[in-house]
């Protein structure tokens, strides 16, 4: 009987004991108790979700990266501050319409026939619209006799040169030759008869006519004539033109005469 008692004791007090945790083999992980893993489980997770969060910003990043890549622009049709790129040169987009000198003189405006002549003959600048009517001005701009051109205070504004005689030949060149160049300078729509071009180099040639010698004007819709600044004789100065044909052709015109003006970017 009472060794039965001492067994029933001494179970009780092993489970009491192992209850406790008191006896070697327990659970416990290295450097604590189970308690103090938990939160370490949950740390790692957490790194492991700001990893995520910096592969997906390298990923960003990258995405950025690809929009800022530059865009290549078309050869020869690049666009900027009013000019057209055709090869290695900046034409203006449109033609001079100045009333005044570089240095703010002003150019004298010719309307009337004895005005025309008297200016052509005595070799002083003058321009006019044609048909004298401001209306063209901001479509053609002004018609300028060459003596405009070779006036010391300067026709071209500031930043800007008159093309040369060279200038032209560099553009004839670029764009093929004499016979393929005239349909690529002339524009889309203004010629008579459908007689347009397709303004590939985007110089946009208009046929604005000119004015004669005489004061008369000829040919609005039908040419496009401007003048180069190199002389080619005491009274005769290189000019170049578009006509209902496909070429851009070349002659020598009395200084007299009123032609249009293209400026190239300096």
């Amino acid at each position: 009987m009472d060794n039965a008692k001492r067994i029933i004791v001494i179970t009780g007090g092993f489970l009491l004991l192992f209850s406790s945790g008191h006896i070697s083999g327990n659970i416990d992980y290295p450097g604590g108790s189970n308690s103090d893993r938990t939160p370490t489980t949950t740390k790692s997770v957490q790194a492991k979700t700001k990893s995520a969060k910096t592969v997906s910003n390298s990923t960003q990043t990258k995405s950025k990266t690809v929009q800022k890549s530059p865009v290549t622009k078309p050869a020869g049709k690049s666009k900027d501050d009013g000019t057209v790129t055709i090869g290695t040169q900046k034409w203006a987009l449109a033609n001079l319409n100045a009333g005044t000198f570089r240095n703010g003189d002003s150019i004298p405006e010719a309307k009337t026939n004895k005005e025309w002549v008297a200016a052509g003959e005595s070799g002083k600048p003058a321009w006019c619209y044609y048909n004298n009517d401001p209306s063209n001005g901001p479509k053609y701009g002004r018609l300028y006799n060459w003596y405009a051109l070779n006036d010391p205070r300067g026709l071209a504004p500031a930043g800007w040169a008159l093309s040369s005689d060279v200038d032209w030949a560099k553009v004839v060149s670029f764009l093929g030759g004499q016979s393929s160049a005239g349909r690529k300078m002339k524009s889309l729509t203004g010629w008579i008869d459908g007689n347009n071009g397709s303004n590939e180099c985007g110089f946009a040639g208009l046929p604005g006519g000119y004015r004669i010698e005489n004061g008369l004007f000829q040919n609005l819709g039908n040419i496009g004539i401007w003048w180069s600044s190199t002389e080619s004789k005491t009274l005769t100065a290189f000019d170049h033109y578009l006509t209902q044909g496909g070429s851009l052709d070349e002659s020598s015109s009395p200084k007299q005469r009123g032609e249009s003006v293209r400026c190239l970017k300096q």
